[in-house]
């Protein structure tokens, strides 16, 4: 078993290779072509300088954030043919219309599955208007209410998420419902896989998504085939193909599971051997995880039923995946899980992290495996600091991706000078992806402060607010400050010319990385 698993990820990593080369045969032969016709026409010259400064004014027009627009801009203007023959196949919106589409259709189809509590709402604008404002917002621009029927258990180790879900997973009695961004074909998914098929035998629908380039080093494509043999629906999100893929630059990245529209699970963690530390390529890794049951469970299943049908519609009625619970929360709490779309040009995830800066009073913590910022969430951080609020990121102590961690520590000096509080995870790769603040405030999931998870990925999350866990939360938080190095001095003085500039210049790129 061991040497076919070794077989299927060597044909994986081959199949990625072969994509990434065919792909790059495929630019740089549109780039010679476009050189070429460049080199001997000074008309052609023209034209494209004069559709450059068009292109670059018209981006410099749009409501995009800046940190956006500032690369494209520099390398349109300096290199327009490259520059413009970029922008067009992935850098403008337009790019993600037939995705928008699909999605377009699902979220009509869907309409009316999610509903606000009018009663829930008005007693948290009673108890605190500005959190009511913040699940105001989020209701309105990602249309998943907030709820109280919920119970919620936080899990600091991904270990203790995924006996948990083993657990729950073996209770199934009418569908199971899984999507993660990566998952790997060995030891930890085994052990899922083998309650999965048990309970297909005991009649219970399986439904599994996994995102195509998360997997891609995990996984041959034979997998979708072994998974129906057991029983399991299985369907691939964006497939990798060996063509130029503008819709490429948007992945999956949430991470789901959903039993019978009772109880649900998200966090930081997918479900490969090195989450729940079966083997260590980078140190101890640290990754968090949360369990919903009760109502709020509700949204869960909707998100995963978004994107399912956007792959393939198939589903016409969704209400044997929506029942109407009878159960009773044993602890209070407010509970909002949502999800982030790269479709719509609303950064909900960013947004929601900004909204708990500016309301933090006392503190305001985060966990973060990528510290990949825009000026925007920049200045909050600094600002909030500034008037006294006790700010504090956790990066990693060990990088998964060495270049990603140089741009990640080019942040540091400027938020140092300014009073954030920077720690590194001494035992190794912390992957979680969590804010806290005030004791009373909390959010859980999967969106990194990186580029990437703030305005590319499909992502997931959960705002708590008064919810009991927090306070494990927070007990997490203390314990993972005690265990790692405070780097916060070594970055306040300032750096040389050199660096300074090496860092300007990893900053530049990092909206394309």
């Amino acid at each position: 078993m061991e040497a076919k698993e070794q077989v299927a990820v060597r044909n994986s990593v081959g199949r990625l290779i072969f994509v990434a080369v065919s792909i790059l045969i495929q630019i740089s032969w549109i780039l010679l072509l476009l050189l070429k016709l460049n080199e001997y026409s000074t008309i052609i010259s023209l034209l494209s300088s004069f559709v450059a400064l068009c292109v670059v004014l018209r981006l410099y027009g749009k409501r995009v954030n800046s940190a956006f627009k500032m690369p494209w801009i520099i390398l349109i203007l300096v290199l327009p043919v490259l520059g413009l023959s970029l922008y067009l196949l992935i850098g403008h919106s337009g790019a993600t219309a037939s995705l928008r589409r699909k999605f377009k259709v699902i979220d009509e189809a869907l309409e009316g599955t999610l509903s606000q509590d009018p009663e829930v709402f008005q007693v948290l604008e009673e108890m605190d208007l500005a959190i009511a404002n913040q699940s105001h917002y989020i209701s309105n621009f990602s249309s998943y209410p907030i709820y109280r029927n919920t119970d919620v258990q936080y899990f600091s180790q991904a270990e203790n998420g995924l006996e948990a879900q083993k657990e729950a997973l073996r209770t199934a009695q009418h569908f199971i419902f899984m999507e993660y961004h990566a998952i790997e074909d060995s030891e930890s998914f085994h052990s899922l896989k083998e309650i999965l098929a048990e309970r297909v035998q005991a009649g219970v629908e399986v439904r599994l998504i996994y995102d195509d380039v998360g997997s891609v080093g995990f996984i041959n494509k034979d997998f979708i085939h072994r998974m129906a043999a057991e029983g399991i629906q299985c369907r691939v999100f964006n497939p990798l193909v060996p063509i130029l893929n503008v819709c490429m630059n948007n992945r999956d990245h949430r991470k789901i599971t959903v039993v019978d529209g009772v109880v649900g699970f998200t966090g930081g963690y997918n479900l490969a051997d090195e989450y729940f530390n079966i083997t260590h390529p980078y140190g101890h890794w640290k990754d968090t995880g949360i369990r919903l049951e009760g109502d709020a469970v509700r949204s869960l299943t909707v998100t995963f039923l978004e994107l399912w049908n956007a792959i393939k519609h198939t589903d016409t009625d969704f209400s044997p995946y929506l029942p109407e619970l009878n159960y009773q929360a044993q602890h209070d709490g407010f509970v909002q899980p949502y999800a982030d779309s790269p479709l719509d040009d609303e950064y909900v995830g960013e947004n929601v992290y900004l909204h708990i800066i500016k309301n933090a009073k006392k503190y305001v913590w985060f966990m973060t495996p990528y510290l990949i910022i825009d000026d925007e969430m920049h200045r909050e951080l600094t600002l909030a600091a500034k008037r006294g609020v006790d700010v504090r990121i956790i990066t990693p102590g060990i990088p998964d991706k060495k270049m990603i961690y140089s741009v990640t520590r080019s942040y540091y000096d400027g938020l140092a000078s300014s009073g954030v509080h920077l720690f590194e995870y001494k035992p190794g790769f912390l992957h979680a992806k969590q804010c806290i603040s005030d004791d009373d405030v909390a959010t859980i999931g999967t969106i990194n402060l990186d580029y990437r998870s703030l305005y590319l990925h499909f992502e997931n999350a959960v705002f708590l607010y008064g919810s009991p866990c927090i306070k494990d939360i927070k007990a997490d938080f203390m314990e993972t400050f005690r265990i790692s190095s405070d780097v916060t001095e070594l970055y306040c003085s300032g750096k040389s010319p050199v660096l300074r500039l090496r860092y300007s210049l990893m900053r530049l790129i990092a909206p394309l990385l």
